[in-house]
């Protein structure tokens, strides 16, 4: 079994931020890898802020929240991410990661899990680009990542079956609620999910009912939160690219076909809450 004495985390955006305090609080020593200082710096208030207020509602003590900042470092300089894991949560483009990955194999041993964040790439792609590489797998979290108990595990066709083994273990001692899929457009979740996202977007741009009133319905049966709101929290960009992949990996079915308001939308640089309006105006 793979002892995680170190973790890395590439990215120090939302989701590389919610990993990583989610690493550190559960005891795990974590480097965080990020080229933007500005970027650094938001991600380090977001985790300080986000523990002084769990010690506030008295969920950690303040020593609990002292331990937890003391496990965690940052750093710009790729020779420093040498680690027993690494979780990569950059952009969603597969020439990143696997440049990012290639250019960390160096500082890194051949136990080392190299694992993917992404919601929709082929980890089959990602293993095959690598020289089938076995140490190669998807550790999908969601938004937001303190939060959410699912982790998608997701196995390529090499993945060796004691790096899912070991991945289920760590999910479970951070407290998450793991699921194994082998590698498929969308995986589990976001495969379900784009009728969701679609079909209320279709009933928009048909003019038969408005954003609000989707959501609320939506919530009035049980759901947490309806389809635009979701979507402005995750990211339209990103909900987008997803629905583009999958719709092209399952040969274009017109049932998945990506919405055009959404595309719109993107295009105008309107992604959601991180730029201030998508559906709805913050």
């Amino acid at each position: 079994m793979q002892n995680f004495k170190t973790i890395a985390v590439c990215g120090a955006g939302t989701m590389g931020t919610g990993i990583a305090q989610t690493l550190i609080v559960n005891g795990f020593n974590t480097i965080v890898y990020e080229l933007n200082d500005a970027v650094i710096s938001k991600s380090k208030i977001s985790i300080a802020n986000s523990l002084e207020l769990l010690v506030t509602k008295g969920k950690i003590g303040a020593t609990e929240k002292e331990k937890a900042l003391s496990k965690i470092s940052y750093t710009n300089n790729l020779q420093e991410v040498s680690a027993d894991l690494i979780i990569e949560a950059i952009i969603e483009d597969i020439d990143a990661k696997l440049n990012l990955f290639k250019a960390l194999m160096p500082y890194n041993t051949n136990n080392t899990i190299y694992s993917s964040n992404t919601s929709s790439i082929s980890i089959n792609a990602i293993a095959e680009a690598l020289g089938n590489n076995t140490h190669i797998v998807g550790l999908h979290f969601f938004n937001p990542a303190t939060i959410m108990k699912l982790v998608e595990v997701i196995r390529s066709k090499y993945t060796a079956d004691d790096v899912v083994n070991d991945l289920l273990i760590l999910c479970k001692t951070l407290q998450k609620t793991p699921v194994v899929c082998n590698d498929a457009p969308g995986f589990i979740v976001n495969r379900v999910a784009r009728h969701f996202y679609l079909q209320a977007m279709d009933l928009v741009e048909q003019e038969k009912i408005n954003v609000e009133e989707i959501d609320s319905i939506m919530v009035a049966n049980g759901f947490k939160m309806g389809p635009f709101k979701l979507m402005d929290l995750i990211g339209l960009d990103i909900n987008y690219n997803v629905s583009k992949i999958v719709y092209h990996d399952l040969q274009q079915p017109e049932r998945l076909k990506p919405s055009p308001l959404q595309a719109s939308l993107v295009k105008e640089g309107k992604l959601g809450k991180k730029t201030g309006e998508g559906f709805y105006k913050y």
